[in-house]
């Protein structure tokens, strides 16, 4: 994963909407690669709907939604090569130990591994190597996304979707993926997480949008390598939310 300035994924003007009902309103989203962009909103905002238009799973009725350059409606196979998504309850083979895993979805996406590469990525997720070889049945949800990641990273995707990646984790397995994706951000990796956790997203986000009705109603970046005032935001969330 390699540092550069180019947009990594990006919604223009993007509408959708389902049986007559709209959920995404003029959705403009830029995320370039080392950044941290965290997207938060209420039940029904539209921020499911959000990963599923960059995954190429809805198609917008208006607007362009585009992964490192390339147009998801144009070539969504080309699109979805250039990332990797980590759902909120991440899909893996119970009966398979780590190393298995990621081997098996490796051979699937046709990318080309050695023995010392997946070990390598394993180590840069900072998965104890005891677990290594231990069925995945007995890996807790930290454990779990640790390798999900890790397959990220031995992909050498430039692209991350989280989707609730905090949801269920204790404070500290939460500050250990949140040290996690600094680290891929540090090197060059874009990660776009969909969450509810207003204080995580301050901890670890470079920019948050909040998604409100289907459009970005307000956004704040981190300036000069500061973190983010909680309850300032909270104050400003809160009160977009109720005048609208």
């Amino acid at each position: 994963m390699t540092t550069t300035s180019s947009l990594a994924l990006e919604a223009t003007g993007v509408c959708v909407a389902y049986h007559g009902t709209p959920v995404l309103r003029d959705l403009n989203i830029k995320v370039r690669r080392g950044e941290i962009y965290a997207l938060l909103g209420g039940n029904g905002a539209g921020k499911s709907t959000t990963l599923n238009t960059f995954l190429g799973f809805t198609r917008p009725q208006a607007g362009a939604v585009r992964v490192c350059g390339i147009d998801v409606a144009s070539d969504v196979l080309a699109a979805r090569a250039q990332l990797a998504y980590v759902p909120e309850n991440v899909a893996l083979y119970e009966h398979l130990d780590a190393r298995e895993n990621i081997e098996y979805f490796l051979r699937l996406a046709g990318t080309a591994w050695t023995d010392a590469s997946i070990a390598a990525a394993l180590r840069a997720v900072r998965l104890d190597e005891s677990a290594w070889r231990r069925r995945l049945s007995g890996y807790s949800k930290g454990m779990r996304q640790k390798v999900a990641i890790a397959l990220a990273v031995a992909r050498a995707v430039p692209v991350l979707l989280l989707d609730e990646p905090t949801s269920g984790l204790d404070p500290q397995a939460t500050t250990e993926f949140n040290t996690l994706l600094q680290s891929l951000r540090a090197e060059g990796a874009a990660v776009f997480m969909v969450t509810h956790d207003l204080l995580g997203a301050a901890e670890v986000a470079d920019r948050i949008g909040f998604l409100d009705h289907g459009h970005i109603a307000h956004e704040y970046a981190a300036a000069g390598g500061e973190r983010f005032d909680v309850r300032e935001l909270y104050r400003r969330y809160a009160g977009a939310r109720e005048a609208a």
